[in-house]
């Protein structure tokens, strides 16, 4: 039997610090943790940064490596700082070797890399060794070239050889979140499907229990199938909730494609052992060529917000038509004055509180008594972008709806007005990298931290 305690579904998100000290009291076999995803957009991998704050960062980590050190058991951590690129590996790692002084602690780390040369991918593609998932975007060699970070997902196989080193604690970068769960149980000869199906039902921590809040589970692995544990005090894990999970960032309920294979749990069996824990067995591993998965993102252009508020009865009512003829003023300004063409730029004038969020597929009909005008500049420079915003500007504070009318003042809550994002980011992988071999694509450094 191999248990694993899975402490929150990503590190930066809070956890149950009492739910977690039971969890070490049951005598863990290792402890992983999920570290990010690609929910909040591309701008995170672009930029090779963390979406999470250091601060709160560092604070859950410290609290990690004290669990660590009292079970005595490997901590691996997955899609590290939230993108998983080499920069962000070692941005932990730094915070790592802090806390390693400030704890104490002597800890021997290894950092499991998964970023990716896009000259080598670039090549990669020219050779017939990438090809698209479905609704893959079309690419080519300058489409690669132009990433600013690629990498690829790591699966079981990676882990397992980065907690082979020996390590204290694994860093990885961008794995998938079922990997970091299912190595050690894999590595020890656990049930594969069991094994696959336990780890995609731990990935998100108490996701799959009816207080996801609580954060911290434990699976039990073994020769037939797993068993789901929560550890906060009123979590309890049901066959719904358990057999649900399925679908969580999944299209098929029953199958699940992952490095080398697929997990198949068309066959699983959900048993309440009591009112908490659930037993899953019968769900099948199915293995197949060995890809991993590459997600690349580059430089889409550079961006200028400014809000805007309207409150005037008439102006709310009207706010479409308004909109409307501010950004058709706007564009004239643009092309007269900065001899951009349409395909050059974008401007978009989202309302906020009417239908910012779906646009056109919004069903809700009754005005607000104000709305949020949010207005979008989007071009090729930092410059061209910052332009826009402030040729938009007038017409933001001042556009009056029809020439013969006193002209309005409306309220910008910010100065000044226009605010400069900086580089907008975009997916432009979503393909898989056929490997000879699985660490073909990875790399590993040790190191030994700290004092102790």
């Amino acid at each position: 039997m191999t248990r694993v305690l899975i402490p929150t579904g990503a590190l930066g998100l809070v956890y149950d610090r009492a739910a977690l000290a039971r969890g070490v009291a049951s005598g863990p076999d290792i402890i992983a943790v999920d570290g990010g995803s690609t929910d909040s957009g591309p701008a995170y991998l672009g930029r090779g940064v963390s979406k999470y704050s250091r601060a709160t960062t560092k604070a859950e980590w410290r609290d990690l490596m004290l669990a660590r050190a009292e079970a005595g058991v490997q901590l691996v951590i997955g899609t590290a700082g939230t993108c998983g690129a080499d920069s962000v590996v070692d941005w932990l790692y730094e915070i790592t070797c802090e806390l390693a002084r400030e704890l104490g602690q002597k800890v021997r780390v290894t950092r499991l890399y998964s970023g990716q040369n896009p000259q080598k991918i670039a090549e990669d593609f020219a050779a017939g060794r990438i090809s698209g998932l479905p609704a893959a975007p079309g690419i080519d060699t300058d489409t690669i070239r132009a990433c600013t970070n690629i990498v690829a997902l790591a699966g079981v196989e990676q882990v397992q050889a980065a907690l082979a080193t020996g390590a204290d604690i694994v860093i990885a970068g961008r794995t998938t979140d079922t990997a970091i769960i299912a190595a050690l149980p894999l590595a020890q000869g656990c049930h594969p499907g069991g094994a696959w199906h336990g780890a995609k039902i731990g990935e998100c921590g108490a996701l799959a229990t009816t207080n996801p809040a609580s954060g911290t589970i434990q699976i039990d692995f073994d020769e037939t199938g797993f068993t789901v544990e929560p550890l906060g005090a009123i979590a309890r894990a049901t066959p719904y909730t358990v057999s649900a999970h399925m679908l969580y960032e999944n299209s098929d309920p029953f199958l699940l494609h992952e490095p080398g294979g697929i997990l198949d749990v068309t066959g699983a069996r959900y048993e309440a052992l009591d009112g908490r824990r659930v037993r899953v067995e019968g769900s099948v591993w199915r293995p197949g060529p060995y890809t991993v998965k590459l997600e690349g993102a580059r430089i889409a252009g550079y961006q200028t917000v400014s809000l805007t508020l309207l409150r005037d009865r008439r102006y709310v009512a009207e706010a479409r038509a308004w909109t409307e003829q501010v950004a058709a003023r706007a564009r004239a300004d643009v092309a007269a004055r900065m001899g951009l063409g349409d395909t050059d730029y974008t401007i978009e004038l989202r309302l906020i509180g009417v239908d910012a969020t779906l646009g056109r597929m919004e069903t809700g009909g009754a005005l607000p008594s104000e709305i949020g005008v949010l207005a979008i500049a989007t071009a090729p420079t930092e410059a061209q972008a910052g332009e826009i915003g402030k040729i938009l500007n007038p017409y933001l504070l001042h556009h009056a709806l029809t020439e013969e009318e006193p002209m309005p003042t409306f309220a910008f809550p910010f100065s000044p007005a226009e605010m400069n994002r900086g580089a907008l980011y975009e997916f432009c992988l979503h393909h898989v990298l056929t490997l000879d071999a699985p660490m073909d694509a990875f790399r590993l450094v040790t190191d030994e931290v700290g004092h102790g």
